[in-house]
C-alpha cells in the first residue's frame, strides 16, 4: 500500500512545485492538487504570465490553494548599466507578480559572471547593490526575497553564491522581513557548513523558503535537469528537515525538480509520486 493511499498520508505542509510537473498546465495542477489534497504551489513566472497573472491568481485562490513561492527573480550581476537597469525593472514585476498571486517569498537565483569576467567578489557586490533598491519595494508589496545559494557547478553562468554563508553575507546587511534564503537540499547538501548556516538563518528569521530534490549521478549533460526525484538518490530528507525545524522554521516544504525523465511522463501521474515520496522520505 502506497503512503497515500494508506489514507494516514499527512500532506499539511507538503508543496509541489511547478517545475515538477511543467507538462501540467495550471488547471490541471491545480485539479491534480485538489484530487490529491496538496494544499500548495510554488509557481514559475514564465507558465503563469503565458496564463495570465491575475487569472492564475483567482484560479488557485478558488481551488483554496496557497502559493508558497514564485520563481525566480535575480540575475543581478551584469556590468552594463542599460542590463541592470532591465534586470531591475524585471525585479519589481516579478515582486508585483508575487504581490498578485498572494505569496510572501519571490526565490532569487542571483545570476553569474558576465561574459569574460572572473570577479566573483565584485559580482556579489552587485548583488547586494540591486537588493539595496529591491528590498525596500517589496517590503511595501509584503514580499520577501529569498536568496538561494545555487551548488558551486553553477557559479560562472547562473549563480555566484553557492553557500548559505555567502548568502547569508548578503541577505543580513538587510532587514530579515526584506532579504532572507531559501533552503534547498539539492543544492548545499554536500556543505558541511550548512547545518550551522541554517541555525544561523533560523537565529535571524530568514529562512524564508524550505524545497527538497535529491542528487542521483550521474548528471545529465548540461546538469540543470538533473535534480532526482526524493529517495532516488544520496540526500537524507529528513536530516536536513530536522535541520530547519530546529532553527524554528515551521513553513511549506516544497519539492522541486528538474528531470527530463519525470517530465516525459504523465504529470498526475509525477505529483502521485512525488506526493507519496515526501510522505515516505521527508514527513
Amino acid at each position: 500500500m502506497s503512503p497515500l493511499s494508506s489514507g494516514a498520508a499527512d500532506l499539511s505542509r507538503f508543496s509541489i512545485n511547478q517545475m515538477t510537473v511543467k507538462q501540467l498546465s495550471l488547471p490541471e495542477l491545480a485539479d491534480s492538487c485538489l484530487e490529491l489534497g496538496v494544499p500548495g504551489v510554488g509557481l514559475w513566472r514564465a507558465p503563469v504570465q503565458e496564463y495570465g497573472v491575475e487569472a492564475a491568481a483567482k484560479l488557485l485562490r478558488d481551488a483554496g490553494l496557497a502559493v508558497t513561492t514564485l520563481c525566480r527573480g535575480g540575475f543581478f550581476t551584469a556590468i552594463d548599466p542599460a542590463e541592470r537597469a532591465a534586470a531591475l525593472a524585471d525585479n519589481r514585476r516579478a515582486i508585483d507578480e508575487a504581490a498578485t498571486l498572494g505569496t510572501d517569498t519571490l526565490v532569487l537565483v542571483s545570476g553569474g559572471l558576465p561574459a569574460g569576467s572572473k570577479d566573483l567578489y565584485g559580482a556579489r557586490e552587485r548583488i547586494a547593490d540591486a537588493l539595496t533598491e529591491l528590498g525596500p519595494y517589496a517590503e511595501k508589496h509584503g514580499v520577501r526575497l529569498a536568496i538561494e545559494p545555487l551548488h558551486p557547478m553553477y557559479a560562472a553562468d547562473r549563480c555566484v553564491v553557492s553557500t548559505l554563508t555567502q548568502a547569508l553575507d548578503l541577505a543580513e546587511r538587510f532587514p530579515a522581513h526584506q532579504v532572507g534564503v531559501a533552503v534547498d537540499t539539492y543544492h548545499i547538501w554536500w556543505d558541511d557548513n550548512a547545518p550551522a548556516q541554517i541555525a544561523r538563518a533560523g537565529a535571524g528569521g530568514r529562512i524564508h523558503t524550505f524545497q527538497l530534490a535529491d542528487w542521483t549521478t550521474p548528471l545529465p549533460e548540461g546538469v540543470l535537469n538533473g535534480r532526482g526525484q526524493i529517495g532516488d538518490g544520496s540526500i537524507d530528507m529528513r536530516e536536513w528537515r530536522t535541520y530547519v525545524e530546529a532553527a524554528g522554521y515551521t513553513g511549506p516544504i516544497e519539492v522541486e525538480l528538474f528531470n527530463d525523465a519525470l517530465w516525459a511522463r504523465d504529470g498526475r501521474e509525477v505529483l502521485a509520486e512525488t506526493a507519496a515520496r515526501f510522505v515516505e522520505h521527508a514527513a
